[in-house]
């Protein structure tokens, strides 16, 4: 009624608990390695060393128009200027701080179909 387990069946059964074990122990390492690197961290901090508003109250964004610096010229008109020589490209306010408005006539977007200036 019984029948025997065969060599090659046992080795399966024995070799899929052994990696059960092993995944199980790799678990329990990481789990105590985890716990060791939190208790090396430092604490959270205290609600007296929370960040607080300024006296001054929330600060404000602010809206403004920028447009670019000018990018220096080169000495002659074949010479190339190298990225050292341009340095950073910085805006400044305009001086003009009316927003750029619709106008009528125009298109309103790239590829929105309209007709554009005429």
């Amino acid at each position: 009624m019984y029948t025997a387990a065969t060599g090659a069946q046992v080795f399966g059964y024995v070799f899929i608990l052994l990696a059960g074990v092993a995944c199980v122990a790799g678990l329990m390492w990481a789990f105590r390695l985890g716990f060791q690197v939190r208790r090396r961290e430092p604490a959270p901090p205290r609600p007296d060393e929370q960040p607080r508003m300024p006296a001054s109250g929330p600060v404000r964004e602010t809206l403004e128009m920028r447009e670019p610096d000018q990018v220096p010229r080169a000495a002659d008109d074949s010479e190339r200027l190298t990225p050292y020589q341009v340095g950073n490209i910085r805006s400044r306010r305009a001086d003009d701080q009316r927003r750029p408005r619709w106008s009528p006539g125009s298109s309103g977007s790239f590829g929105g179909g309209g007709g554009g200036r005429t």
